[in-house]
This record gives structure tokens, C-alpha cells and sequence, in this order.
């Protein structure tokens, strides 16, 4: 069985596929593609010999709106963690923000962060950082197919991208508040599709849920 699940913020991807677990009776339960936990939004979740299926799934291309917040950036690059950093924001026009994002399109190199679930030496990163450690981490090829403008206050602004697999959109919020002379962090972060899976049909925990017990009554 492959779900299409609206992850709600605050949980963790692993608590979805826990809690899926719990309510299908399934030991092989698992996720393609990790969302943060402050991010909401589409997660594919396979059951049983579906579970092979996810590799495929998570190898699509992925849209998300992303709202970052200009003139602070925290140490995990979205509201979870501490201020690191702030500096004034430049005045900047529609036309500016909009000519910056359109400068991040086709193929490009993006380091992960360290604030991260992606393993190094098979350790997972967000652990080590939790103690302060740094480690290196290979710069992989990412692709932004598209990336629009959707809102913009002078202090905030809030994009649509598509983009490849291994795209952290966490980093690109800090890249574009970069080449607009400041800093910033991500205020906000929704999954919108996963290849064929869109928000529109993605089921809340609950809705599935009841939706699994009035089927196996």
C-alpha cells in the first residue's frame, strides 16, 4: 500500500511511519523522502512489499513553498533552532528578488547542512551537530526546474520551487537571503507534491485512520 500523508508540523517523518504502523498492523512500514519536522506537507509512506516502491518515489522531482525570513539566520537554518546571526536588510524591490531567485534555476552544487537526517560515515548529521561536531560533506548536483515569486514585504519572502531529489530548500532560503545582501532563515516550509502526489489528495493522519477502521470493521 503507498499513502499519500499530509505530515502536520512538529512531527517527524519516523513518528508518521510509527504512527501508520501502529493503525495498519504492519511491521514493514516505511517513507520516501524526509520531511523536517517544521515543515508540513506531502509524505509517501509504503506498507508491506510496497516498500520497495519508495526508492523510485523519492527519485521524483519534488515542489515545495518556502517562506524565509530576512535579516536572522538560526544554526538549523528554520525556526527550530538559535539565532546566530543578523544583519540589516537592504532595500530591496520586487524585480531584485525576483531576478535573484531566477538565478538559482537549472544545475548547481549544494552542500547539505549539518542539520540534516543525511548519513556521513554512517553517522546521521543533525546527531553530530547536536554536539557540536562538523564534519565535511560532499557538495551534491542539484536542479531547480522552476522557482517563483509568490509573495514579498520587504522582510519576507515567500517562493514556489520544483526541484530534483537531494534539494534542501533550508539551504536555498539561505543562498538567495545571501545574494540579496543579508541573511535569513526559513519561516515556514510546505511539500506540495512528490512526483504524481499532490497536497491536494494527501489524507491528515486521522482522516486515514478512520478512514482504515471503517474499512477493516
Amino acid at each position: 500500500m503507498i499513502l499519500n500523508i499530509h505530515k502536520p508540523i512538529g512531527w517527524t517523518s519516523f513518528d508518521v511511519v510509527k504512527k501508520i504502523r501502529g493503525i495498519v498492523r504492519e511491521k514493514k512500514v516505511g517513507h520516501g523522502g524526509t520531511l523536517d519536522p517544521f515543515a508540513e506537507g506531502v509524505l509517501i509512506i509504503g506498507t508491506g512489499r510496497d516498500t520497495k516502491q519508495l526508492t523510485t518515489i523519492t527519485a521524483e522531482d519534488k515542489s515545495y513553498t518556502a517562506t524565509i525570513q530576512l535579516g536572522e539566520m538560526t544554526n538549523t537554518l528554520d525556526t527550530e533552532g538559535d539565532i546566530i546571526e543578523t544583519k540589516l536588510v537592504p532595500e530591496l524591490s520586487q524585480d531584485k528578488v525576483e531576478q535573484v531567485l531566477n538565478s538559482f534555476l537549472g544545475s548547481s552544487f549544494q552542500t547539505p547542512p549539518m542539520y540534516s537526517a543525511k548519513k556521513v560515515n554512517g553517522q546521521r548529521l543533525y546527531k553530530l551537530a547536536r554536539k557540536n561536531i562538523e564534519v565535511k560533506r560532499e557538495p551534491v548536483e542539484i536542479q531547480i526546474k522552476d522557482i517563483n515569486l509568490d509573495d514579498f514585504n520587504g522582510s519576507t519572502i515567500t517562493f514556489s520551487s520544483i526541484c530534483s531529489k537531494g534539494t534542501y530548500i533550508r539551504v536555498l532560503g539561505k543562498e538567495i537571503a545571501e545574494k540579496l545582501g543579508t541573511v535569513g532563515y526559513l519561516k515556514s516550509l510546505i511539500r506540495t507534491q512528490v512526483g504524481g502526489f499532490s497536497i491536494d489528495e494527501s489524507q491528515s493522519i486521522q482522516e486515514f485512520e478512520v478512514s482504515w477502521k471503517s474499512s477493516v470493521v
